[in-house]
Order: C-alpha cells, then structure tokens, then sequence
C-alpha cells in the first residue's frame, strides 16, 4: 500500500469511526470536533493559506504535537473540514413544493454558500473523501427526485449535473471581479476609442440593445435551462 492509500484509509476511518482517542497524554478538553472547528474559524478569517497545523494548534493554545494526537495530518483535518460544512440546515428534500422547487431551493442554498465560504470549493477538489455528511446530502437530494418517475441513473445524474452546474459558477464569479460603475465607464470609453464594433456585428448589436457582456444573472438563467432540460426527462402521466 503506498502513501496516497495509506492517507485515504486514515482519512475515511477518521470520517466514518469515532473520532480516534489521543494514544497518550490528552490535552484536557481538546476534542478532534473542537480542532475542526478551530480550523474552519482560522480559513474563514485568513483564508486557506493559513491552514497548517501549527496555526491551528496556536488558535487552540496548544502544542502542535497535541493535535497530532487526535489527526494524522493535515489531509485529514481538510476532509474533516469539508465534512462538517456539508450540510445546510435544510436537507434537499426538505425543501417545500414539487422537485423542481426543491433543486432550485438547494441550488441557490448551495450558491450562496459556496460564494460566501470560498475555501470550501478550494479543497473539494483536494480532498475528495464522502464523509457522513455528504452521503447524507447525497441521499437527501435523491430522495428530491423520488416522485419524478426518472430512473435511478437519472437521478444521479441530475443530482451531478445541477452540482457541477452550482459549483462551476460558484468558482467562474469568485474568479471574476466584477467592476464597479466607475471602473465601467472608464472601460467602455475606452474600448470604444480602440475597437470598431462594425468588425462584430453580432456583438454590436446586443451593445445597441443595452445588453452589457457578463452584467446578467448568469446562474438563474442557466439553472432555469438546466431544469427545463431536466423537467423533459420526467414521464407525463
């Protein structure tokens, strides 16, 4: 078994036991919840830059070596990390109205979500490990699905698409600053004083229109279109 094994077998016994007993010397009321917790409060204030286990161990006022008692490394604690922020307080199928109403719900829910706490979809990617939390809400957003006749291939499928679909935009407007009015403005005269539009007749005529490039609500627009796709998989009575 090499490394890579070796951390992913630690990570989802970590994920899926009891969190593991110091083997000697506890320090009194550490707890692997309260090093997770310490850990999700220092990349919310500094960003995941600042994630170490030192740092973490100084927010607690401990040695780093206690940490070291209750987690491996740090690859574990990001898994850990991720977990604990896998649910909302509403559960996909908990959404009020039929399922197209709850996928808009937990969509948005995981839009804003992901917008408001940036270095959750930093270490997804990293850190890849289904912990209790996510097969909770992977479940859940099933369980959405279970009037609309769809398959059970189809279901997933909807579930992995509106997902990517959420954290694709999630990651395109955190990636993209948004300029301010008088950014704008400078912008547009100035493009306007080095680009002839005539050579982009297309894009000329959505200016002429007053349709600005990137000024719409990208993510409803393309979740509604996302569903209508959806809603012609689903039988008619």
């Amino acid at each position: 078994m090499g490394a890579k094994d070796d951390v992913r077998r630690r990570t989802l016994e970590l994920l899926w036991k009891d969190a593991r007993r110091p083997a000697r010397g506890p320090q009194r009321g550490l707890t692997a919840e309260g090093i997770v917790e310490a850990a999700i409060g220092l990349v919310e204030a500094e960003g995941l830059a600042a994630l170490s286990m030192r740092r973490v161990a100084q927010e607690l006022g401990v040695g780093t070596a206690s940490l070291y008692t209750y987690l491996p490394g740090k690859a574990e604690l990001e898994a850990l990390m991720l977990d604990a922020v896998a649910l909302d307080d509403t559960l996909p199928h908990e959404w009020p109205g039929d399922w197209r109403a709850k996928v808009e719900a937990w969509a948005r829910s995981d839009w804003e979500g992901f917008r408001k706490h940036p270095w959750v979809l930093q270490l997804v990617a990293a850190a890849p490990f289904p912990g209790p939390n996510a097969i909770r809400w992977l479940d859940s957003a099933l369980r959405a699905l279970e009037e609309t006749g769809l398959s059970e291939a189809d279901k997933m499928a909807v579930v992995e698409s509106v997902d990517a679909y959420v954290r694709g935009q999630a990651r395109l407007s955190l990636d993209t600053r948004e300029p301010d009015a008088d950014e704008s403005r400078e912008r547009d005269a100035a493009l306007a004083g080095l680009i002839d539009f005539t050579d982009y007749p297309a894009l000329l005529k959505s200016l002429q229109s007053g349709v600005a490039p990137y000024s719409a609500d990208r993510f409803e627009f393309g979740l509604q279109r996302l569903l209508d796709g959806i809603a012609t998989l689903i039988p008619t009575p």
